[in-house]
């Protein structure tokens, strides 16, 4: 593939991918958390129900201060506690509660349901086979690692 015809296909890709994570965005259940108070609470879910600060952080590309108005918020609504880390006093822990495991469940419920209706709808036998084909695909390149960057073991995408 000549490298023209590369950055067009990864210019596409890029349009295309950032499109259907606003209509995913869309399909969200009503509620009053903001899309970072939803990729906290789906972060710590996706890490096993607890996860540090600076974990957190790092998963979102930010510092620990722009985490903490929205921990803050999460904790005052019942969706998440902070506690000391039982191996290391000095770290604490964010854990998810159930009201927060609850609205994490009901959102990706709700925005898988409208995925599959239009997969189902929109889209060919062999196109959904395609796409399912490509989300392998699609993991691997999310998880490529920068150099210098810290690794990332999650197997989350980032949204909840």
């Amino acid at each position: 593939m000549s490298t023209d015809r590369l950055y067009r296909s990864a210019s596409e890709l890029r349009e295309a991918v950032l499109a259907l994570t606003r209509r995913l965005r869309r399909q969200r259940p009503q509620h009053y958390l903001t899309p970072s108070q939803m990729q906290i609470l789906g972060d710590v879910e996706r890490s096993g129900g607890s996860s540090a600060p600076v974990d957190l952080a790092a998963l979102q590309g930010v510092r620990i201060q722009s985490l903490t108005s929205n921990l803050n918020a999460l904790e005052t609504e019942g969706y998440v506690t902070r506690s000391p880390d039982p191996g290391d006093r000095r770290r604490l822990l964010i854990r998810i509660t159930g009201s927060g495991t609850e609205l994490v469940a009901a959102d990706r419920r709700q925005r898988d349901s409208w995925l599959a209706q239009a997969m189902e709808s929109e889209l060919s036998q062999l196109e959904r086979d395609v796409l399912h084909l490509a989300a392998p695909i699609l993991w691997k390149l999310a998880q490529r690692q920068e150099p210098g960057s810290p690794v990332d073991h999650t197997a989350g995408s980032g949204e909840t």
